[in-house]
């Protein structure tokens, strides 16, 4: 294959003409989102430069601690964008947990018995990997969630009629939590259904464009699919579970502020 590419900073000069675009076609169309481009220009820049110079070290470094600590953050941060996303709905140790086994499980499944580094610490492997995961676990848990939480609030007179007839906390809201998982995972499913058709996943991409045999990344990018879709069904699972509790008081009532 063809000697990989580098990017050098004229490179992503030229890359700059591209969010000039999106920029110049908002305010044609009178869109305002002209600051949000700039914004999220800039907190691109800043945070992947400050991960690339902090994984760099890492990998230098080449010991469990600091590869936990990177994990540790990114799933608080995870958690705390999911528990703001809910407002009222969600806590921080109920997002924390969720996401946590959300991802762990599949992961720890995946590096014991198909990848196999040799140090289950190996930072090229876990933190992108880990990354992926908790990326798509934060966004799946915080749909089903909200929809979750949407749900029990527009239909108190049906939960609570099946109360009254002896239905369980559980049972009155099973339908619900169905249709907010059912949702949750629709986007996930649909990438399955579509990729190499319609899409080519960032994971296939640039694994692509660094030069890795097409094949052997086809495989990487069918793994991480299967995981994301592992990981996405645990952690609404587990977010719906605790979510819907947290509308029913200790004597199962619906308790709707």
């Amino acid at each position: 294959m063809d000697e990989f590419i580098q990017l050098d900073g004229g490179d992503l000069g030229w890359a700059f003409g591209l969010i000039g675009l999106a920029i110049a076609l908002s305010r044609w169309q009178k869109l305002d989102l002209e600051g949000q481009f700039l914004l999220a220009t800039g907190r691109t820049l800043l945070q992947l430069a400050v991960v690339g110079y902090i994984l760099e070290a890492v990998f230098a470094i080449g010991q469990p601690l600091p590869v936990l600590g990177i994990i540790l953050v990114m799933l608080t941060i995870a958690a705390i964008a999911s528990k703001n996303r809910l407002r009222d709905a969600g806590n921080f140790p109920l997002m924390f947990g969720s996401i946590f086994f959300g991802f762990a499980l599949p992961l720890t499944y995946v590096m014991v018995f198909i990848v196999q580094p040799d140090h289950w610490y190996d930072p090229q492997y876990l933190i992108p990997l880990a990354g992926m995961m908790m990326g798509n676990a934060m966004n799946s848990a915080s749909l089903a969630g909200e929809r979750l939480s949407s749900k029990i609030k527009s239909s108190r007179l049906d939960i609570e009629t099946q109360l009254c007839l002896g239905a369980t906390p559980e049972q009155a809201i099973a339908t619900y939590r169905r249709e907010a998982i059912r949702a949750s995972l629709i986007p996930t499913i649909n990438v399955m259904m579509v990729v190499g058709l319609v899409s080519l996943p960032g994971i296939f991409t640039g694994q692509v464009l660094s030069g890795v045999d097409p094949l052997n990344a086809a495989s990487y990018q069918i793994l991480i699919l299967f995981m994301i879709a592992a990981t996405n069904m645990l952690s609404t699972s587990l977010v719906t579970a605790g979510i819907y509790r947290q509308f029913f008081n200790s004597d199962s009532q619906l308790v709707l502020e």
